[in-house]
């Protein structure tokens, strides 16, 4: 499944393990939080179908929790997006922070002392 789903990345660059299982532990935790927005906005929309005065109070707070979790799925894709950025450019050592350039060899730059 990782294969399938990075496979693609970056002109036929891979990826390393570790990169691919913190993107698949971010994008898991993000579904999850759009599960349960999908269940928050069904709550919302019964409650404001019903007409009940509790119910419509209870909306508020439904409705906070979701602008919350929006705001965490927000955080988690710019975390995403970061990582991959960092995972893409060469550390400083001149090594390719475990990216395989399209060819398969790794990035073979040195740097001298002195």
């Amino acid at each position: 499944m990782e294969g399938d789903l990075f496979s693609g990345l970056s002109n036929g660059n891979q990826v390393d393990g570790k990169v691919l299982q913190t993107f698949q532990k971010s994008f898991v935790q993000v579904q999850n939080i759009l599960d349960q927005n999908r269940l928050l906005i069904n709550e919302i929309n019964q409650n404001h179908e019903s007409k009940i005065p509790d119910n419509l109070t209870r909306n508020v707070g439904l409705i906070k929790e979701l602008n919350n979790n929006i705001r965490r799925v927000v955080d988690l894709y710019a975390d995403l997006s970061n990582n991959f950025t960092r995972s893409m450019e060469p550390s400083s050592e001149g090594e390719s922070s475990g990216i395989l350039k399209s060819n398969g060899k790794a990035n073979s730059k040195r740097i001298r002392s002195g």
